[in-house]
């Protein structure tokens, strides 16, 4: 195991555990169904607690009411409301103050006597129209009604029955509420299993990718967002494998076109080194000066190649800050440049202000590439146009024509690609990457090229640029 492997393995051994998506989804929707099932039990429960001691009351006042409207009944020697004899599920008696004075007595011929005290004292005594209470010894609810001078009816009813109930039903509802949250939390973990498998075969694809690089794509079902996120990420891992490609190609071109300048240094450093020794046959001046013209042409091809290179390798690094350019300006200093190696090519210019947002120095080195590759192609004395002019849609073009042979049509499509260079300029020095700068360049400022065939049959190079009137 590497030491970079063993450093990431102890890292992730410190490193706690987090809960998987999964699980923490199914977590969620039991605890959703858990709360909302205790939400709706606890007020299904009090709810259904209310209205039973509620019905039990009035029962109980309606009960102590006929109780006290009902004809007595003679029993042996005394008179009892014919109410005592119809309840017998609850304790009925008549609380009687008419005995000795500040004596209270609980009369009950047919039954246990019910629970009295103060409060249904001051009903018999005819200090309160009624009393209902709850008797915490007996756990059972009474209620007192005067039913003559000093007297009072007081009925007791036992709460069990009502709170055994009230027992039942709690067990019911959690019953009910722990079985949903069981099928809430198999119905989260089946929903997190269906929905997040997306999710899971993106996990694997990362995986693989960073373990083997195998940038295949990942196979898509369905429309919902995962699935636009799957897509999305195929499109990623299509352009990194293009980007790979054109980074492979890039590498093999330019070994290509290196080898060439390298191999002819070589050969030509071999001559000079070998005619330096004893016995070898020595180089005449003239043919010294040409081997070091040779080498030194080598070094500048193999500089500008070098060059190159490293400006179509920052194509890919985010561009910096922008700025107002004035193209003008742009194309005048790339026009002061190429005037100094143009010879006997002139310039017929006309510009027109326009002004795009981005790097000067970037937009000078395309517009000077294309100088150069008309200077290159044009003949003697011959004359190359420059133009700069805007359309009225928003953009501006650059063009550049000359009176070169022009550019055949199957060359067209591919002049402005890396290391590319049609039959006729093969023989002529480059390296078949200014095109594809000026391309690079145009792109990163939201522009296109074109290439086709002037006026007057020589090639006709064109940059069209965003931007806004000078």
């Amino acid at each position: 195991m590497t030491r970079a492997a063993e450093d990431r393995q102890d890292s992730e051994e410190q490193t706690p555990r987090r809960m998987s998506l999964r699980r923490r989804v199914t977590l969620l929707a039991a605890t959703c169904v858990a709360g909302t099932v205790a939400l709706v039990s606890f007020g299904a429960y009090w709810t259904m607690r209310a209205n039973l001691y509620e019905t039990l009351d009035e029962q109980l006042i309606e009960r102590a009411e006929n109780a006290v409207q009902s004809p007595p009944v003679t029993n042996r020697v005394e008179q009892i409301p014919a109410a005592f004899l119809a309840s017998t599920d609850i304790e009925i008696g008549v609380l009687s103050l008419a005995g000795r004075p500040g004596v209270a007595q609980m009369r009950n011929p047919v039954g246990h006597a019910p629970p009295w005290g103060e409060s249904e004292l001051r009903v018999a005594s005819g200090l309160q129209d009624i009393s209902l209470r709850t008797e915490p010894k007996t756990n059972s609810r009474v209620i007192a009604l005067p039913s003559g001078p000093g007297e009072a009816i007081v009925l007791a009813q036992p709460l069990e029955p009502t709170q055994q109930i009230l027992r039942r039903l709690a067990l019911v509802l959690f019953g009910v509420g722990g079985a949903g949250v069981l099928v809430a939390a198999g119905a989260g973990t089946a929903v997190a299993r269906g929905s997040l498998r997306p999710v899971e075969n993106l996990t694997a694809a990362t995986e693989r990718v960073s373990a083997t690089g195998d940038l295949r794509p990942i196979p898509v079902t369905g429309d919902d967002e995962l699935a636009r996120l799957t897509v999305s990420f195929n499109r990623m891992l299509a352009a990194v494998e293009d980007a790979q490609r054109r980074q492979r190609q890039l590498v093999a071109d330019a070994g290509h076109e290196l080898r060439t300048p390298l191999t002819s240094m070589r050969t030509n450093l071999e001559l000079l080194l070998a005619a330096d020794k004893p016995g070898a046959r020595t180089l005449s001046p003239e043919d010294r000066a040409d081997i070091a013209r040779d080498v030194t042409g080598q070094l500048d091809e193999i500089t500008q190649l070098i060059g190159d290179l490293s400006l179509l390798a920052r194509g890919d690094a985010p561009p910096a800050e922008p700025e107002r350019v004035e193209m003008v300006d742009v194309v005048e200093r790339a026009l002061e440049r190429a005037r100094r190696r143009a010879g006997s090519i002139e310039f017929d210019v006309s510009l027109q202000p326009w002004a795009v947002y981005g790097d000067s120095s970037e937009l000078e080195r395309a517009v000077l590439n294309l100088l150069d590759n008309a200077v290159k192609f044009s003949p003697e004395n011959g004359t190359v146009e420059v133009r700069l002019r805007p359309l009225g849609d928003g953009t501006a073009v650059v063009e550049v024509a000359d009176e070169g042979p022009g550019i055949a049509d199957d060359d067209i499509p591919n002049v402005f690609e890396r290391f590319y260079r049609s039959v006729s300029a093969r023989g002529l020095p480059g390296s078949g990457l200014g095109l594809a700068i000026v391309k690079q360049a145009a792109q990163r400022h939201g522009g296109t090229v074109y290439a086709g065939r002037s006026a007057r049959g020589g090639a006709l190079m064109t940059i069209r640029l965003p931007g806004e009137p000078g």
